[in-house]
């Protein structure tokens, strides 16, 4: 027979058992936030979080490599918060909540955070008021609420004004780079539905699109069944590609779209293969709502000129919010281009962001299974000079050496 101690014991011990515990880090610049984040979780009995150095080298590896329930960044020494978290955004996963303290005291940085999905914390606070917001976030985070269910991925839509433009080769070699060198996870959607060579680009063996079947669209599509439906190359890039003999390519597009809704709430970016041979003005009206970034492909001709200014057109009357990003591509030698950069420039009105230099050796370079990022010449630095402009960040082109320079002697 219990006693009545015993029967406290018992309920003690259940609420003991049943205490929720979240892994936490915090990346730091300040060393008084520090001090205090570590003084407030131990006087809580919470457990202390990791903390590191706020640099995108240790957020890139720390939070990929550890299964992170609340990530605190310091921003007590930015000069801008909401730029900065907006840079380093791509480096944290979409399943954790962010809690981003600084000292800036002004609505539009909590309103601008807030539309990436991160929590704002004013500084300074007290360990109390540390903990209670803690608290909050990880209770809204129990019962899927609050900022960290609307953090989704940044999707970038590659359009092609003709066919062969480089618009699949783009899109790939730039979803490797994000997902091989700048640690975001990348979902790759192939928009065409019967052939293609996304595989060659990718460099998938043996690789066969996903079936589905008619009647498949259900109240029951969510984000496990979306990730079935798509290849998986490593822990951090993926593919979407289907196919089906059943149904039209309109009904495929809207398997498509749902997929990629379903993907966005667990990646970093979706990139969209949009090449010219499968799109449709609906397809542009598609992009203008859902899409963040467009990157519009250019060859030097006078018939895909006159194609990216109908498009531009368009988006302009649509009143897009899309950043539009540029790009003449050379798929042959210069010398055969029937408009030059400069005429291109002045027909559409505004600079060309990227122009990729033909390079004769890259078809070889692709059917021998290399990637075009990891070689070191011109195309690949434009490529890498793309994706940092997808991320918004400052390109600094590789420095290059002759054997000359290298012997050169000082005067």
């Amino acid at each position: 027979m219990l006693n009545i101690v015993d029967i406290l014991k018992l309920k003690n011990d259940d609420a003991v058992g049943k205490q929720d515990t979240f892994s936490a880090v915090l990346f730091n610049q300040t060393l008084e936030c520090k001090e205090l984040v570590q003084e407030a979780f131990r006087f809580e009995g919470l457990t202390t979080p990791t903390t590191l150095e706020n640099t995108d080298e240790n957020i890139r590896r720390h939070v990929r490599e550890s299964l992170i329930d609340v990530v605190l960044v310091d921003l007590n020494r930015s000069n801008d918060v909401a730029k900065d978290m907006e840079r380093i955004s791509h480096l944290l996963p979409n399943h954790a909540s962010v809690i981003v303290i600084g000292s800036e005291d002004a609505i539009s940085t909590i309103r601008n955070l807030k539309n990436m999905g991160f929590y704002y914390l004013f500084w300074p606070i007290t360990k109390a008021e540390l903990v209670d917001f803690v608290k909050h976030v990880y209770e809204n985070r129990k019962q899927q609420a609050g900022l960290g269910k609307n953090r989704i991925a940044k999707k970038v839509a590659f359009w092609g004004t003709k066919g062969g433009s480089g618009v699949t080769l783009l899109t790939c070699e730039v979803a490797l780079i994000l997902s091989n060198l700048k640690n975001s996870s990348c979902v790759v959607v192939d928009h065409h539905f019967s052939g293609g060579d996304i595989d060659i680009f990718l460099g998938i063996p043996d690789f066969e699109k996903r079936a589905v079947q008619k009647g498949g669209l259900t109240a029951n599509m969510d984000f496990s069944y979306a990730t079935s439906m798509t290849k998986k190359l490593n822990d951090m890039l993926s593919v979407l590609s289907i196919e089906s003999p059943e149904l039209n390519e309109l009904e495929l597009k809207e398997y498509v779209r749902i997929f990629s809704t379903e993907l966005a709430s667990q990646n970093n970016f979706i990139l969209e293969d949009l090449s010219c041979s499968v799109n449709c003005k609906k397809d542009l009206i598609y992009v203008s709502q859902e899409c963040d970034i467009f990157v519009l492909t250019i060859d030097p001709s006078i018939s895909s000129v006159r194609e990216a200014g109908r498009i531009i057109s368009v988006l302009d009357k649509i009143g897009s919010p899309l950043r539009c990003i540029l790009v003449m591509n050379y798929t042959r030698p210069e010398l055969s281009a029937t408009i030059t950069l400069a005429e291109v420039e002045k027909c559409l009105g505004q600079k060309v962001d990227v122009v990729c230099g033909f390079n004769k050796s890259t078809s070889k370079d692709i059917i021998a299974g290399k990637h075009i990022y990891q070689l070191d010449n011109a195309l690949s630095d434009k490529i890498h000079k793309l994706t940092d402009l997808i991320l918004g960040q400052q390109y600094m082109p590789p420095t290059r050496f002759s054997i000359k320079q290298l012997f050169k002697r000082k005067p």
